[in-house]
């Protein structure tokens, strides 16, 4: 029984490394077309609301789907809606050049799909493996995304220079049908969930809720998050900025920092992985919150001739960012029973990405009167404090489960 559950997580992330990937591919190289023609930091902004904020608005109602549904077809319908919106500005592409609205339409089709695959993925987990194994298991899902963000800007702007960006988004729908193959083909028991038929949704909104705000500990560290989010979330988007305004490098310098960032976060949810368990999950989280801020202070303070330091700091950010993620998601799989986990991690996406489009209006106006520089330098100094609030306040507090 121990293997069997291994060997539904090798089968599905085999067939989800190939859909990340493409998206990976994808995301980057619309964020490089962005910068390349526009060099405008509000431009990315706009770019990057249209991706947050359908997920932050729709997420704490699409959790009372969520356990109502079938987790695994949630997640397939949900990836082929997102391969047809890349299938669709794929086509625009090639037959000509759209407009930045019809490109920030199908960010926000994206993003509205996306609302549905991650809660559900995460969701599906805690039915698949022991919970003793969750930290563990949170280790290898950030490998899986940490190599497809190593190789994703690799490949993207390698096809991008070569053929176009059309191309890039037709491999994303290539990836999704891989995925949804992969995922056809493996059994995820389900339990129904223990309502009647004739329950509200107002009702069933409501018992996620008061789930939620049941473990303290869980409330603390997303308000925590949230705070993160507004002024952490924009640097993803101001990376290839930073690398063309600042340093006066090309795309291929940008996707450079992207792969030694992902090969960081490779490497950190590797350490996750062997060190799970050995401290609490708060910990893990506070020395990279600590570790990414300081990062970040040091990146704003950069001369436009260290890109080599820039590169070393963003390999440090890289490799501190699962050591967040993968407990924190923990954390929570370990606070809830399945039946109501996905109402739950609705709520927590989304009071996250409703956070982000704050950080994403403010930094564009920011980086484009005062330069990219600031919002690094700033973001940094309010991520360390985060990070050593975090360690005060559950430092043997024994309230963390």
């Amino acid at each position: 029984m121990y293997m069997q559950w291994k060997k539904k997580f090798a089968f599905i992330f085999s067939g989800q490394i190939f859909s990340i990937l493409t998206s990976s591919m994808v995301q980057f190289s619309i964020i490089w077309y962005l910068t390349e023609t526009t060099g405008s930091a509000t431009v990315l902004m706009i770019a990057g609301l249209a991706g947050f904020l359908p997920q932050a608005l729709l997420g704490p109602f699409i959790g009372v789907w969520l356990d109502r549904w079938n987790r695994k077809l949630t997640m397939i319908v949900s990836d082929s809606v997102i391969a047809f919106s890349s299938l669709v500005l794929g086509a625009y592409y090639l037959w000509g050049e759209p407009s930045l609205w019809v490109v920030y339409a199908i960010l926000f089709i994206r993003s509205i799909a996306s609302s549905f695959h991650a809660p559900s993925f995460q969701a599906a987990i805690p039915l698949i493996a022991p919970e003793e194994q969750l930290t563990r298991v949170a280790g290898w899902n950030q490998l899986v995304f940490s190599a497809s963000s190593v190789l994703g800007p690799a490949l993207g702007i390698a096809v991008y220079s070569a053929t176009s960006l059309g191309t890039i988004l037709l491999l994303d729908v290539v990836g999704a049908l891989i995925a949804n193959l992969m995922l056809l083909l493996v059994n995820i028991h389900q339990p129904k969930p223990e309502i009647m038929p004739t329950s509200s949704f107002r009702r069933e909104f409501t018992l996620g809720w008061k789930a939620f705000l049941s473990e303290k500990s869980i409330v603390t560290i997303t308000i925590a998050m949230a705070i993160f989010s507004v002024v952490f979330m924009p640097l993803a988007m101001l990376f290839p900025l930073m690398t063309l305004s600042h340093f006066g490098r090309g795309g291929y310098s940008a996707s450079l920092i992207e792969a030694v960032f992902g090969i960081g976060m490779i490497l950190g949810g590797a350490l996750l992985s062997v060190l799970a368990s050995k401290w609490k999950d708060s910990t893990y989280m506070s020395l990279s919150l600590v570790a990414i801020g300081l990062a970040c202070v040091l990146s704003g303070v950069l001369g436009s001739d260290a890109f080599l330091a820039f590169i070393v700091l963003s390999f440090l950010m890289g490799a501190a960012a699962p050591l967040f993620n993968g407990p924190y998601m923990a954390m929570i799989q370990k606070s809830y029973e399945p039946e109501i986990l996905g109402r739950v991690l609705s709520f927590v996406t989304s009071i996250g990405l409703l956070s982000s489009p704050i950080g994403l209006a403010l930094a564009g106006p920011v980086a484009d009167r005062f330069g990219v520089q600031v919002w690094f330098f700033w973001s940094g100094i309010v991520v360390a404090l985060i990070g050593i609030f975090i360690f005060v306040k559950f430092y043997d507090t024994g309230k963390e489960k």
